[in-house]
């Protein structure tokens, strides 16, 4: 293979709803260029894109593939991704290094909801965008439909470069008011014949043709004065116009094809490679000091590791994105985020699961190495004069939790190596082996996501499992003052055990003043503070801890003791076994022996008589509540809201955006347990959501009832 420069580099990510026809694209692609020699497809199992087991199995991408094509003197290296929302982690790390995006619209469908979601990652990443209408060889397709749909959705910027003289079996001609030009395909495809657009279609195409140069001259103040002195624009003048729209998303440029057929993809092709922006033409990446590196050859080399895989027989494969410089076979480089030297022994580009040796990459290029000693996704690799750590990739917050065991106890070490390799390739899937509610954890963007995982489970690594709904991470407080004394005693010959603690609790309010006393049903209490400890909980909330002894009641050296056994109870909360948090607690009195008092008796006194003490004190169940974001059609408003209104859930708000209505909800975490099978289920597959952590809220009064009930049956059956 010939080393490219930059500017003959093209970094395409190809985006659109699952079924829009990417994959096949990308093998129309890969042959076009050269790279392979007969087309696969997708029924078949046989694309070089999607090449794992079980994407053949279910006939549709689930892992982005990472390809190569040429084209004109062009290297355009394609990034293919799923299309299904389950594996959006997939495109979101495709876009992260991808220059453009290239989005198919099925013409049978128009903008579905998979392409509404993947549009707005191309904005929020600030992703030039060409749109590429696919399927237009089907006997349903509609052009003209897809096209109001685009306009509609994704704006003013939708603007058209291609359409169809006919759909349907028909569809084998293409006018481009681009070039101006109709482009007559064979019946199997390939190089078109370049014709003259007939003379029943020259007013609509001239129409299109005039507002395509005047979108292009928007793009540039020079180019708008030749447009007002001339009236048009040379071909060049308008690529030139054109681009710059592409680069400030001012300009979605509209093709059109049938990648089955492969009909028109040398032309999309062409387009990329001689007006779609190289590598330099956009912005760069920012760097964990908030600067940003762009592009540039003739800098110190630097590489971000965007995806890692693991294949059978040959271990970790990273895949990376040359920032600065050049990388050569043999060169070293430093790990930045964690200082690790690391050898590039070898250097590939990819055509999926094919990978082709390469000496040199450079800068704008996309390519892969494997055996890395310590390199992961989301690593910077440079040369030592480089002091910069780019940052990482930022995934949407998880929408599906799940618990995982293995039915052979055995086993567990073997699938804690098993998932982590998981997230390793989908950092998506978060794992969590949690101490609070002793499971493992298992968080993820759907229930998709995680059946495939079982898949591999099962399959791959032959580990038997189950999963499960995990328990939800609930909190407990108190919601009034009470007092408690506790005295450990202990004598079993020789040194016994004595301590004795008085104590009182309280809520912890953010901003309160210091307690000076408290006055209790036939008890005052005075407090003369001599010291205070404010904790930061590890797992949200305070605990104040104040020493009022006076008179030596209790000498200081014990305190440490009596918090540590506070803190036990904490972490071990006296309804459900749940961490307690936000509470003030003041040891004010006690007894000690000169002989019999201890580390041990302390932390035993001081854990009961908190224990006993929250039991009267008004305890309250928290719960974490969620702030939830649904984007549905109209038409399934209302089913959605009436299951909202199942799930106890606050609703803060509607909105419509871009053909959907938004529901902004606060919804316990307890009621989203498998919601967003749910919420396909209600829209058809057409519904999204997102969530995120917002606070801890009291549990109703029936539903505390309910959990203190399963907790004591619990105790019971252990």
């Amino acid at each position: 293979m010939k080393n490219y420069t930059t500017s003959q580099i093209r970094n395409i990510a190809l985006v659109g709803n699952s079924g829009s026809g990417k994959t096949t694209l990308a093998e129309a692609m890969l042959f076009e260029g050269g790279v392979i020699e007969r087309r696969g497809s997708v029924e078949q199992g046989n694309t070089v894109s999607d090449y794992n087991e079980i994407e053949h199995q279910n006939k549709l991408s689930i892992f982005s593939s990472v390809l190569y094509t040429e084209c004109n003197d062009v290297k355009i290296n394609i990034l293919d991704n799923p299309g299904m929302d389950d594996f959006v982690g997939a495109t979101i790390t495709s876009l992260h290094v991808a220059d453009t995006a290239l989005m198919l619209l099925n013409a049978q469908n128009g903008v579905e909801v998979g392409t509404e979601i993947q549009a707005r990652h191309c904005e929020r990443l600030k992703k030039p965008l060409i749109l590429l209408v696919n399927q237009v060889d089907h006997d349903k397709s509609n052009f003209e439909r897809t096209l109001e749909m685009a306009t509609e959705r994704l704006g003013k910027n939708v603007t058209l470069v291609q359409y169809p003289l006919a759909e349907g079996a028909n569809f084998d001609a293409i006018i481009d008011v681009l070039l101006m030009k109709m482009l007559k395909y064979p019946k199997d495809g390939g190089k078109p014949e370049i014709m003259d657009i007939p003379a029943s279609e020259m007013e609509k195409a001239n129409a299109l043709h005039n507002a395509l140069v005047e979108k292009a001259a928007e793009n540039d103040e020079a180019l708008m004065e030749l447009f007002f002195e001339k009236g048009t624009l040379t071909l060049d003048e308008m690529r030139d116009g054109i681009k710059a729209g592409i680069v400030h998303r001012n300009l979605f440029p509209v093709f059109v094809c049938s990648a089955k057929k492969n009909i028109g993809v040398n032309r999309v092709m062409e387009f990329i490679c001689s007006v779609a922006p190289n590598p330099v033409e956009v912005s760069g990446m920012q760097t964990t000091q908030d600067e940003e590196i762009k592009v540039d050859a003739n800098a110190p080399t630097s590489l971000f590791v965007f995806k890692t895989t693991l294949e059978p027989h040959i271990g970790e494969i990273s895949f990376f994105k040359v920032m600065t410089g050049k990388v050569t076979e043999g060169m070293e480089l430093t790990n930045n985020n964690n200082q690790v030297k690391e050898r590039i022994n070898q250097l590939f580009v990819s055509a999926g699961k094919n990978r082709v040796k390469v000496s040199e990459m450079i800068a704008g290029d996309i390519g892969s190495t494997v055996k890395l000693k310590n390199t992961k996704t989301n690593h910077t690799l440079a040369l030592s004069s480089v002091n910069y750590t780019f940052k990482p990739i930022n995934y949407p917050e998880p929408r599906y939790r799940v618990a995982i065991k293995p039915k052979n106890e055995a086993d567990e070490e073997k699938l804690g190596d098993a998932l982590n390799k998981a997230h390793q390739e989908d950092p998506t899937l978060i794992v969590e082996h949690s101490k609070e509610l002793k499971q493992t954890i298992i968080s993820a963007q759907g229930e998709y996501q995680v059946n495939i995982l079982k898949w591999h489970l099962d399959h791959v690594y032959k580990i038997e499992t189950e999963l499960f709904s995990p328990r939800i991470p609930y909190r407990e407080t108190i919601t009034k003052v009470a007092a408690a004394d506790y005295r450990h005693k202990k004598q079993s010959g020789g040194a016994g055990q004595f301590g004795e603690v008085h104590l009182v609790i309280e809520p912890y309010v953010e901003g309160a003043p210091d307690p000076s006393g408290f006055k209790l049903p036939g008890k005052e209490i005075k407090l003369n503070i001599r010291d205070k400890q404010v904790i930061d909980l590890a797992w949200g909330g305070k605990l104040v801890f104040y020493n009022c002894i006076v008179g030596g009641a209790i000498d200081a050296r014990f305190m440490p003791s009596i918090l540590k056994g506070i803190m036990e109870k904490m972490e071990e909360g006296p309804l459900t076994g749940s961490y307690a948090r936000d509470i003030r607690v003041a040891v004010y009195d006690g007894k000690m022996h000169p002989v019999d008092s201890n580390d041990i008796s302390f932390r035993l006194a001081g854990r009961n008589a908190f224990k006993e003490a929250f039991k009267n004190a008004g305890p309250k169940i928290m719960e974490p509540i969620y702030e939830v974001e649904i984007y549905v059609p109209s038409d399934r408003m209302g089913d959605v809201m009436s299951d909202l209104q199942t799930r106890r859930a606050m609703v803060l708000g509607m909105s419509s955006e871009k053909g959907f209505e938004k529901i902004t909800a606060k919804v316990p975490l307890a009621e989203m347990d498998k919601y967003s099978t749910t919420l396909n289920s209600l829209t058809q597959g057409r519904g999204t959501f997102t969530m995120r952590f917002a606070e801890y809220a009291q549990v109703p009064a029936e539903i505390q009832a309910e959990l203190l009930k399963a907790y004591e049956e619990a105790e019971k059956e252990e």
